[in-house]
């Protein structure tokens, strides 16, 4: 294998590297992979640069980003050996993609505010991916992203049309009133009703935290946190007081949590 290490690597070292492992004389595990099989390790990898961006961990970011770019050339290397594009075609479509979107820096459109930008984004998007309408648009919206991410897009879609609450009353109103229903299932001991009705109830969730302006996901993400820091403390807790905590009864342990909500 002719391959000379560096002091200091480039992109294209990386690329090179890729179609070094992906060879006959590269790395077994490496050339057994397709797509599918390494799909979640994109996943993984996306995530793991969101701790990094969350922790503010400088290094941890540059090593995580690695990882992403390493995702996308690996599966740009797959398709480049059935000669159907690679790593430069990839680039060129992102650039071309950004150039077209940016009218306003690359051609004559005026767009001096942030909100002018994002409205000739929409535009653009919509020719170029010819949608037709809102519809079509909110068929666009990925069905891999996490389902309270995806709720809120195709929620800010709608609301492009005006379909959409005056104000977070109309919006809590809603989601009282999906409570209520998901209520009425429960008490017909109707799994299906049940699964739809909860779903409504979640919806409803993000369209309050939409106008509330919160990220819905963040805030999921933070309530896990806080549970778990709790739970800790109420673990704690327990020992401290020499308490079996699996042999605790419920009202002991919700005791210890309002005990520790307080403190």
């Amino acid at each position: 294998m002719s391959f000379k290490e560096k002091p200091k690597y480039k992109f294209e070292d990386l690329v090179e590297i890729m179609k070094l492992l992906r060879s006959p004389n590269g790395c077994p595990w490496d050339r057994e992979q397709d797509h599918k099989s390494i799909r979640q390790n994109f996943i993984e990898e996306t995530y793991e640069v969101i701790e990094a961006i969350d922790t503010e961990d400088k290094d941890l970011l540059k090593e995580e980003l690695g990882d992403v770019m390493l995702q996308v050339v690996f599966h740009a290397e797959m398709e480049s050996e059935k000669n159907e594009f690679d790593i430069n075609d990839v680039c060129d479509g992102i650039c071309k993609k950004l150039i077209v979107r940016h009218p306003h820096v690359f051609g004559d459109v005026e767009a001096d505010t942030s909100d002018k930008v994002l409205l000739n984004w929409d535009k653009i998007k919509m020719q170029t991916k010819s949608q037709k309408n809102q519809s079509d648009a909110m068929e666009s919206v990925s069905k891999a992203l996490p389902s309270l991410m995806r709720s809120t897009k195709i929620q800010q879609k709608a609301a492009k049309v005006g379909f959409d609450w005056i104000n977070v009353n109309g919006a809590m109103d809603k989601l009282n009133e999906e409570v209520s229903e998901l209520k009425e299932a429960i008490k017909e001991n109707n799994k299906e009703r049940q699964t739809e009705e909860l779903g409504d109830v979640l919806f409803s969730v993000v369209n309050v935290s939409r106008f509330l302006k919160i990220d819905s996901e963040e805030a999921l993400y933070k309530a896990c946190d806080k549970f778990t820091n709790r739970f800790r403390k109420v673990e704690d807790l327990a020992k401290e007081r020499n308490m079996d905590i699996k042999k605790a009864t419920l009202e002991e342990l919700d005791s210890l949590w309002e005990e520790v909500k307080i403190n």
